[in-house]
């Protein structure tokens, strides 16, 4: 019976994992509430989650605001255009559903069609944000890339993200849970399907070291590998480059 509590059993680690994520959840929450900075709480977390399901973690805080930082100007780009397209593609919605006037059926597939798109782009681009030096407009271009070639992978993670609100349309007892684990749980498993995607790009044998302590970065047009085996940096183009 006291095997169960060691601190290396079963038991405590999952507990021990179940209280990471409520503590990540919470600080992503009381970070995002000034809106302007959801993009870099949401960065700084899956950079947490990355760390978690390579079983690298570090102290969950520290490392959250590390990434915060360093990634604030990026991130805050991404979100800025990503909120740019939700206000146009909701304003659009509404002009469809509300303006008496009757619209081509081919314009509402269009619409549908981007509209999945750009969710496909953003179930990467803040994880791909935290792993990856590039630009803005190569971020996004390298998560549309990656959820293009994780195709399956990346439908079960817009599933995953999109799980919290349909369980509190549902079951409205459900707030508290959602509170506490709402993002940070569908992020730690959406982690551990898009981690061996990047491992595909990630220079051979590296360990995901804080790069924020180091000065360091991955940057995916040097590191990236190739469909044969080598990696860009053996003078190839990879993804992003002109």
């Amino acid at each position: 019976m006291g095997r169960i509590f060691d601190m290396d059993s079963p038991v405590m680690r999952f507990l021990g994992r179940v209280a990471d994520l409520m503590i990540l959840n919470l600080v992503t929450l009381l970070c995002c509430l000034p809106v302007v900075t959801i993009g870099a709480s949401l960065t700084a977390m899956h950079y947490v989650l990355l760390k978690m399901v390579r079983n690298e973690e570090s102290y969950i805080v520290r490392s959250f605001f590390k990434s915060f930082k360093e990634n604030f100007k990026q991130a805050t780009v991404i979100w800025l255009i990503i909120l740019l397209f939700l206000v146009v593609f909701g304003a659009d919605l509404m002009i469809i559903n509300y303006s008496g006037m009757n619209f081509p059926s081919a314009l509402k597939i269009i619409l549908f069609a981007l509209a999945m798109i750009g969710y496909m782009v953003m179930c990467y681009v803040f994880p791909v944000l935290c792993r990856f030096e590039n630009t803005v407009l190569k971020t996004i271009k390298n998560a549309l890339f990656m959820a293009i070639l994780s195709f399956p992978k990346t439908v079960a993670m817009m599933v995953l993200y999109v799980s919290p609100v349909i369980l509190i349309y549902f079951f409205t007892m459900a707030v508290p849970l959602v509170i506490l684990f709402g993002i940070s749980a569908p992020a730690y498993l959406s982690a551990m399907l898009y981690s061996g995607t990047f491992k595909k790009f990630e220079p051979e044998e590296e360990p995901f070291r804080d790069r924020f302590e180091t000065g360091e970065g991955i940057d995916m047009d040097d590191g990236g590998m190739t469909d044969d085996g080598r990696t860009a940096s053996e003078g190839e183009t990879f993804i992003g480059k002109n």
